[in-house]
């Protein structure tokens, strides 16, 4: 199978294997961007800035990804919007792409998966895999820990409690724990006036 045809099921949800030369080697220079990111002092903002310019499919303003960050692509189909921050050990099976939306906080340590494999035996053995795309929509908040499962889908403002295991979709506007992941509650407008259960908002933050 040719390069051209690999990309194509990379892209659309068809099986493929993964062990084409040229897409390899595409990877390995992804990759080698990615441990120069890694590398730098956190103090090198400008340099880190310039990098994740180089590392991601595209960026929006303001975004921040903490090192170590690791990735199966080096990021190379990721899409930020403005205002992205990830804590560090933020782990991407970024086979395809991945949608981060504006305004979304993603705690330590969360892994966010887009490739998977067949439950056959016999077809794994032939190193077959296939790909499915990650949303994750504006203002939402992942905890630390949780696992993003290939193709689902994060609604806007949602929270995903820590170490989660989000199987399936998460509507807009919910807090959602477990394993797997399930809607707790939605939120309403308590939520803007208190936090940590009964702590109240302090007046200026809501003017």
């Amino acid at each position: 199978m040719d390069l051209a045809e690999v990309k194509c099921r990379v892209a659309d949800g068809r099986l493929y294997v993964a062990d084409n030369p040229e897409l390899l080697e595409e990877q390995a220079n992804h990759r080698r961007v990615l441990e120069a990111y890694n590398a730098l002092s956190f103090s090198c903002a400008a340099e880190r800035d310039e990098l994740l310019r180089k590392l991601v499919a595209e960026v929006g303003e303001g975004c921040m990804i903490e090192p170590p960050l690791h990735a199966n692509w080096g990021g190379a189909h990721l899409h930020l919007g403005d205002r992205v921050y990830a804590n560090m050990g933020l782990t991407l099976v970024d086979d395809t792409d991945i949608f981060i939306e504006s305004d979304v906080m993603i705690g330590p340590n969360v892994t966010i998966c887009t490739g998977t494999h067949p439950v056959s035996p016999r077809l794994r053995a032939l190193g077959l895999q296939y790909n499915q795309s990650v949303h994750i929509c504006a203002g939402a908040w992942i905890g630390a820990g949780s696992i993003l499962l290939p193709g689902v889908t994060v609604g806007a403002g949602s929270v995903v409690g820590a170490g989660s295991v989000v199987t399936r979709d998460i509507p807009a506007g919910v807090v959602a724990v477990g394993n797997p992941c399930r809607v707790l509650r939605a939120f309403d407008e308590r939520d803007d006036l208190y936090y940590n259960g009964d702590k109240p908002v302090d007046s200026f933050w809501l003017d």
